[in-house]
């Protein structure tokens, strides 16, 4: 039996090649992205938020026309028409118009973050199925090196026993362990049909090759790593979300307050009485009282303007926290490739004697496919570890918007 040349070719998956190995076409990214239900929902708003502004910028007052008529009959007199009109409109106290455009603003600008989030999140569900799908084509590949392997193995047992130089059972063993390797195989292309059924479910416009690509090498410089951490806190849309719903809740507590003292009317009033022999035109003011359910309405905008300041601090913390764990898994995630690649090596390096001395019939068939078994598993860590490795390097320049997310 010989160790093929398939299962080098699994421990040796792509080398880089371009500027974006074993990721999706970047114009195709942007395109999805775009399209995606909530990204297409945030941006919804925000021309909400922009209307919202436009409304503010003109003020909630409008003129209110109103008037009556009256046919008034009087004894000995007849009858007289008589008729009142009057215009008003409502005119907001300094200071509350600019208040109102500072509301509007503030709220496009968290209405535009909140976008740009819902498209990060959107990238990262991306990646999560994209290397679902890696992932579990990488395993599949692996799976089918060693039924190939194991089918190789049977051959040359078969033709041994033939030969008398092996017995019944050597062949059953081999037989047992290549049913083994199918049905691992079995499982494997299974996972990674579904995963890439789930890819085309979620972004159905994104072009799927039709095998996955291989898995780069995570190899990816520490220094990197640490300034893709703090360009994760500096680019957050989510903490300028929270920046901007916090002025606009200040604003918002200020407005209020104001509103305190009420806007006052003003306006014109005609009028002809005793059917046109009275006639008179004058100014209207009025002013409503303010009392307890302003008051109300002014604590309650305090107290949302605090509540704003505390979740963005909260904010902060969480993506501080995304932040330290992004940069963290990845330096653990390539660690650990580093050692599975070590594991492969000494497994293989094993094997090699392993059949050397099977050969040799100094050791047992059990023993080899023992061995053969460990090779296996040693790659498919490998596998795993890799897709893992480049998982969280990815999520960490997502995370950083130096993949796929402009600023």
């Amino acid at each position: 039996m010989r160790l093929t040349a398939i299962f080098m070719a699994a421990l040796l998956l792509a080398s880089p090649l371009v500027a974006e190995p074993g990721l999706p076409d970047e114009a195709a990214v942007q395109e999805v992205l775009d399209e995606h239900p909530a990204v297409v929902a945030a941006r919804a708003r925000v021309e909400a938020a922009r209307a919202r502004a436009q409304g503010l910028r003109r003020g909630p007052h409008e003129f209110t026309l109103s008037g009556s008529y009256t046919r008034r009959r009087v004894d000995l007199g007849g009858e007289f028409d008589e008729y009142d009109a009057q215009l008003t409109r409502a005119i907001r106290l300094p200071g509350k118009a600019r208040l109102d455009r500072e509301i509007g603003e503030y709220g496009i600008v968290a209405a535009s973050n909140l976008a740009e989030d819902a498209r990060h999140q959107a990238a990262l569900l991306l990646a999560t199925h994209w290397f679902d799908w890696l992932s579990a084509t990488a395993l599949a590949k692996v799976d089918q090196a060693a039924v190939i392997n194991y089918e190789q193995s049977l051959v040359a047992i078969t033709r041994r026993m033939e030969l008398r130089d092996a017995a019944q059972l050597d062949v059953d063993q081999a037989r047992a362990a290549l049913a083994e390797a199918q049905l691992a195989l079995d499982h494997s292309e299974g996972s990674a049909a579904m995963a890439r059924a789930r890819l085309e479910v979620h972004f159905p416009r994104l072009p799927l090759p039709i095998e996955a690509p291989d898995l780069p090498r995570p190899e990816i410089a520490d220094a990197r790593l640490s300034q893709l951490r703090d360009q994760v806190v500096a680019n957050s849309h989510e903490i300028g979300a929270a920046q901007a719903e916090t002025r606009r809740m200040a604003s918002v507590a200020d407005r209020m307050g104001r509103d305190r003292l009420a806007d006052p009317s003003v306006g014109v009033r005609l009028f002809s009485e005793f059917g046109g022999a009275e006639t008179g035109a004058g100014l209207i003011f009025s002013i409503p009282l303010g009392g307890g359910h302003r008051r109300a309405l002014a604590g309650e905008a305090t107290a949302n303007a605090s509540a704003a300041r505390a979740e963005e601090s909260l904010a902060r913390f969480n993506v501080e926290e995304t932040a330290d764990a992004d940069l963290l898994d990845a330096r653990y995630r390539i660690a650990a490739w580093q050692r599975s690649r070590e594991a492969v090596d000494a497994q293989t390096a094993a094997l090699f004697k392993l059949r050397r001395g099977y050969e040799l019939g100094e050791i047992d068939l059990t023993d080899l496919l023992l061995g053969e078994r460990m090779v296996h598993d040693a790659f498919r860590m490998e596998a795993e570890a890799r897709c893992e490795a480049m998982r969280a390097i990815t999520k960490l320049r997502i995370d950083s918007h130096a993949l796929w997310l402009m600023d």
